[in-house]
């Protein structure tokens, strides 16, 4: 997982970019990760972004990594209509960085304002 800093954002760096964490971890569990290296106090905001939206803090990472390889796959063989159909059906909210580059880095964008950029 590559964990970057949204532009605008007003919390402190991370001292790494680079994650690499365990498929069942929660999106809440990684919250809790994240605020620990920034040193964020309770009391201050935390979103995280994939491909601008906020994930479900309940979904794990590997569900937010699977849906990405996912979405790049479908992408890549460019299936008429399949793309559109999945991303359609809810998907739990979840969908992938668009700029990820074809790397297969799951990209998790942080700020302390619930808006992306």
């Amino acid at each position: 997982v590559i964990v970057e800093k949204a532009p605008k954002a007003r919390v402190p760096d991370l001292d790494k970019r680079k994650y690499l964490v365990p498929s069942d971890l929660t999106v809440g569990q990684f919250y809790f990760l994240i605020r620990k290296r920034i040193h964020l106090r309770p009391e201050d905001a935390l979103f995280f972004f994939v491909n601008n939206t906020i994930p479900p803090t309940s979904a794990t990472m590997g569900q937010l990594y699977e849906v990405m390889v996912l979405v790049t796959i479908l992408c890549v063989i460019n299936i008429p209509g399949v793309l559109s159909t999945y991303l359609g059906s809810g998907a739990g909210g979840v969908v992938y960085q668009d700029n990820h580059e074809e790397d297969y880095f799951l990209y998790v964008a942080y700020s302390d304002e619930s808006v992306y950029g």
